[in-house]
């Protein structure tokens, strides 16, 4: 009965089971256990797990994260999303350094994994911090990601529709509207950040992609 347990109770099990240090071919299965149990998990005691089974693994990795461990990570994100950008992710950003391979991690789940609400949770966190290269990357896959990838065409979908515009055309259509709109206040936010942080990175090749993406694609909204 994990949700009866208090925050010292859950971790002493977690240090007494070795959560962060047990071999990452079990995580997986863990995970899927623990996205079965019945009723959900609570925030404190999914954060918990998130800190126990991930941080530390994710900031000592030096390299790509394995199959195993990238699974686990999309695997309790995609129930337990909120404590996992507030503990796991939100700790990954602060740590000094800048950190390659956590960076490259973050940006797949930005891009892949999170929900559209916790992409927007990430984007908040970076604005909170002062802006570095690294932080930079996960600007851009924040500005790059998209709800989802357009689904194909259904044979319902309207014939009228299917006669006069070709797959392509259709597809182009459902792209557009399967686009994330950022909400004015972050977007806002974001190009104040940019504008202010725009003498520190007059050299920087991440800042030039960045903005050049902003502009891009907010181009409307953008004077």
């Amino acid at each position: 009965h994990l949700h009866l347990l208090c925050w010292p109770q859950l971790e002493g099990l977690c240090s007494f089971l070795q959560l962060s240090t047990g071999p990452e071919h079990l995580l997986g299965r863990f995970c899927s256990w623990l996205l079965a149990l019945t009723p959900d998990l609570s925030f404190t005691s999914a954060a918990v797990l998130a800190e126990q089974l991930f941080l530390r693994r994710v900031l000592s990795l030096t390299q790509p994260p394995s199959r195993h461990l990238m699974a686990a990570l999309a695997s309790f994100c995609s129930k337990y999303s909120q404590p996992f950008c507030r503990v796991l992710l939100a700790a990954v950003l602060q740590e000094p350094g800048e950190g390659a391979e956590q960076t490259k991690l973050v940006c797949e789940l930005v891009e892949e994994c999170l929900e559209p609400d916790c992409v927007r949770l990430v984007l908040s966190q970076v604005l909170e911090m002062p802006l570095s290269e690294k932080l930079l990357l996960v600007l851009q896959a924040v500005l790059e990601r998209q709800v989802r990838r357009p689904p194909p065409c259904p044979s319902e979908f309207p014939c009228q529709l299917q006669q006069c515009w070709s797959k392509a055309q259709l597809s182009s259509l459902l792209l557009v509207l399967f686009q994330e709109v950022l909400p004015a206040e972050l977007f806002d936010l974001l190009v104040l950040t940019l504008c202010r942080q725009a003498p520190a990175f007059a050299a920087s090749l991440s800042y030039a992609k960045l903005v050049t993406a902003l502009l891009t694609r907010y181009q409307s909204q953008v004077s």
